[in-house]
């Protein structure tokens, strides 16, 4: 198990990655849901105000963010806290 400072270290990329592949693994659809219900907030931190209102509305523009968007750029430094607890809190 690593860290909280082993994963702070480590690029949004690869945290993503790690957390993304633990919930498929252990079929965690619960945490898979809460990225999926968190690319809003994400969205209007990083100053994508109206792409987050749009979400909100049309949730295939998240599945959409959560495949493509959530791994980079602001959006993926925007939910870096939130891969990191995750993958905190993970005991494998």
């Amino acid at each position: 198990m690593r860290t909280r400072e082993e994963l702070e270290g480590l690029p949004t990329k690869d945290l993503h990655d790690l957390a993304v592949e633990r919930a498929k693994r252990h079929l965690d659809v619960g945490f898979l849901w809460d990225l999926v219900k968190a690319l809003p907030v994400a969205e209007a931190v990083v100053g994508e105000d109206d792409r987050s209102k749009i979400d909100i509305a049309r949730p295939l523009a998240l599945i959409n963010d959560f495949l493509y968007d959530t791994d980079s750029g602001k959006l993926g430094d925007a939910l870096r806290p939130f891969y990191v607890d995750y993958l905190e809190r993970a005991d494998d």
